[in-house]
């Protein structure tokens, strides 16, 4: 299982597990179609949506693990 950190590439995530989208839509990141959006970093997201990347990190593993 891979372990999603703040430099984990958004679109890596999604082509990993496609169930993992509503968390990044939880946080206001409704952009996940766009090319831009999927290379970018977890932490480059969560700046730009104003929102810590720690708790989106956290969920994100947990439901990783989860499977």
């Amino acid at each position: 299982m891979a372990v999603i950190t703040k430099d984990t590439i958004i679109g890596d995530i999604l082509d990993m597990d496609q169930t993992t989208a509503p968390y990044f839509l939880e946080m206001g990141m409704h952009c996940l179609g766009c090319p831009a959006s999927r290379g970018e970093t977890i932490e480059q997201a969560c700046a730009v949506h104003g929102v810590s990347p720690d708790p989106l990190i956290e969920k994100l593993n947990a439901h990783l693990a989860s499977k």
